[in-house]
C-alpha cells in the first residue's frame, strides 16, 4: 500500500478524533489551532489547544495534542553534557517576581519536562522508590526564566543563567542549579490528549489579566555544562503560531 495513502489516512483519522473531543466539549475556551497535516510534528507534541482558567487563587494550565499526551520521552544519553529535555510550555505574561525571582527578569513561563539524564527536583520523589535524585524521566512541572540567547542559535531563547559570583533572588524551591528554574512540586496529570497542571498562587496576587501562549518544545544542555546551560533547541509547536500570547485566563 502506498505509504502517502497511509499517512493521509492516519491524519485524517486524527483529525476526526479532534473534531469529537471538540464536540463533546473536552476543548472549550482558550486558544485552538489545527492539527498538523504535514506528519512533521509527533502527534504528542502537535498542539491543539491550550488554555488557563482560575478557580479561587487555583490556575489551571491545559493543553491538549493531537494524541497520547506524555507518551514520547528523549532518550538517556548517560551523561548530563548534550542530554535532552521534552516539554510542554506555558509562557506567560506573568512577572517573575511573582512566584519568587528577580522582578522583570525574563519570560515566565510553566512548564512540564521529562529527561532522563538529570533529576532538577531535589525536594520531591516523583517515582516514590524513596531516592529523590534520579526521578528526571518522570514527569515534573517548573517555572523557568526563558530570554533570547544567541549561544542558543539565532532567535532562540533559553534558560536564564546564574552568573558566577551573583546571589539573585530566587524562590524557596530552587533546586541549586544556576539557572532561573524554580521545581515548585506542581504535579501534572496526563490523560489521554490532555496535560494539566494546578498551580496554587498566593492569594495576594491577582492573575486574571495574565496571558500566555501553548509551546511544546526540546531543549539540551550545553555540551559545556556551562552558560548557557539550557537552550531551547527544538520549537516542535505553537498554539498561537507566533508567540503572542493571545490566550487570556478565564477566556
Amino acid at each position: 500500500m502506498n505509504s502517502n495513502y497511509l499517512v493521509k489516512a492516519a491524519t485524517l483519522t486524527i483529525a476526526a478524533t479532534i473534531t469529537q473531543a471538540f464536540a463533546s466539549g473536552n476543548h472549550t475556551g482558550g486558544i485552538h489551532t489545527e492539527p498538523d497535516q504535514t506528519g512533521g510534528i509527533k502527534p504528542s507534541f502537535d498542539i491543539v489547544h491550550a488554555k488557563v482558567t482560575l478557580q479561587k487563587n487555583i490556575a489551571t494550565f491545559h493543553m491538549g495534542v493531537a494524541v497520547n499526551a506524555g507518551s514520547v520521552k528523549p532518550l538517556p544519553t548517560g551523561k548530563l553534557a548534550g542530554s535532552d529535555v521534552f516539554s510542554y510550555v506555558w509562557p506567560t505574561s506573568l512577572n517573575s517576581g511573582v512566584v519568587g525571582f528577580e522582578d522583570n527578569a525574563g519570560i515566565l513561563a510553566l512548564a512540564v519536562t521529562a529527561h532522563p539524564d538529570f533529576d532538577d527536583t531535589p525536594l520531591y520523589d516523583e517515582n516514590a522508590d524513596n531516592d529523590t535524585g534520579n526521578d528526571g524521566n518522570v514527569w515534573h512541572s517548573h517555572w523557568v526564566v526563558l530570554q533570547p540567547n544567541e549561544q542558543c542559535g539565532k532567535g532562540a531563547l533559553g534558560v536564564v543563567d546564574i552568573p558566577d559570583g551573583t546571589t539573585p533572588k530566587l524562590p524557596k524551591t530552587w533546586p541549586g542549579l544556576p539557572i532561573l528554574l524554580d521545581s515548585p512540586g506542581w504535579s501534572p496529570i496526563f490523560n489521554d490528549d490532555t496535560v494539566e497542571v494546578k498551580v496554587a498562587f498566593d492569594q495576594s496576587i491577582d492573575i486574571t489579566e495574565t496571558t500566555y501562549d501553548g509551546v511544546t518544545a526540546g531543549l539540551r544542555v550545553n555540551q559545556s555544562v556551562h552558560a548557557p546551560l539550557l537552550c531551547v533547541v527544538d520549537v516542535m509547536d505553537i498554539a498561537s503560531g507566533d508567540l503572542s500570547l493571545p490566550g487570556k485566563v478565564n477566556h
